[in-house]
């Protein structure tokens, strides 16, 4: 058989995340605690929701799908993002009461930018951040939904820290040299991805985490991933090696299609009893003890 190669770095993530075992360790344990604190505040998972833009109405309902996914986040009481939109679609989002950080893209425009952040912390957001893996693409700089995007520098992003009290967040992390930089500017979290698969050959977030976290060591910055998170067990994973929040994505659009709030609610219960499940069996009662103890395989563990 030819030896076909892979570009493609959803499937690289996939492939990686399903490499890594996990062994039991049951004598002694009990059942696990999923409440988490991030940036302060009490959540009842470590599950977050994607920066989602540009979701219409399903099956006829009158709310759209930024709007039915954060209503959801609310009630599971977790951690809530958006993306790309205008200032009118955030309200609506921080109307339904739920923690969200405002994710705004590296526009042209600076004065969007700064407009959108404003408008974001006047509006009673979480926090808010910025979607740097968005700057660039195949013919220079990105193009969004017919908006031109914009190189981001060090003290522009800095720039960007001061002018909030709010929690600040760098989305599209996938070096060492960048979360550095982060922790540098002042930035409190940032989002370990490679944007579904935007750069060929991407190294799956979860390999590049743990020297992440070690660089990070000692600093005041909330590490988060995605990309490909399905399940409690990729859940449980990404907490082992090193994050304090993962977020799911695509995985949760088929329930909220067919079913709105409830359905992303149904789905995160799932995924949160899952990770639940896998932690009460793996001898980690609360989500801050989780460790890379009972992982093996890719170089994690012995399986001893």
């Amino acid at each position: 058989m030819a030896y076909t190669r892979l570009s493609d770095a959803n499937e690289i993530t996939a492939r990686y995340m399903d490499s890594i075992l996990i062994q039991e360790r049951l004598i002694g344990s009990v059942v696990a605690d999923t409440k988490t604190v991030l940036f302060g505040t009490e959540f009842d998972t470590p599950v977050r929701t994607p920066a989602f833009s540009h979701l219409g109405c399903y099956q006829g309902r009158p709310q759209n799908g930024l709007e039915e996914y954060s209503l959801a986040a609310k009630q599971c009481n977790m951690l809530n993002f958006c993306g790309m939109m205008e200032n009118e679609q955030f309200r609506r989002i921080a109307d339904t009461g739920a923690k969200t950080v405002r994710i705004v893209k590296p526009y042209a425009d600076n004065g969007k930018v700064r407009d959108q952040f404003a408008f974001a912390e006047e509006a009673g957001a979480f926090g808010i951040g910025m979607d740097i893996d968005h700057i660039f693409g195949e013919g220079g700089l990105d193009i969004v939904a017919g908006e031109p995007m914009a190189v981001q520098t060090k003290d522009m992003l800095r720039s960007y820290v001061e002018s909030t009290k709010l929690p600040f967040i760098v989305k599209g992390i996938l070096s060492i040299e960048d979360a550095l930089t982060c922790a540098e500017i002042g930035a409190k979290g940032i989002i370990v991805s490679h944007h579904h698969g935007r750069l060929p050959y991407a190294v799956p977030p979860m390999m590049i985490l743990p020297k992440i976290r070690e660089a990070l060591e000692g600093k005041d910055v909330t590490i988060m991933l995605d990309c490909g998170i399905e399940s409690g067990a990729d859940v449980y994973k990404a907490l082992a090696l090193g994050v304090d929040a993962v977020a799911v994505g695509r995985s949760m659009l088929p329930d909220l299609e067919k079913d709105g709030t409830e359905g992303v609610v149904r789905f995160i219960g799932k995924v949160t009893g899952e990770l639940r499940y896998i932690m009460s069996c793996t001898g980690f009662a609360k989500v801050a003890d989780i460790d890379d103890s009972a992982l093996v395989g890719m170089g994690i563990g012995d399986g001893s």
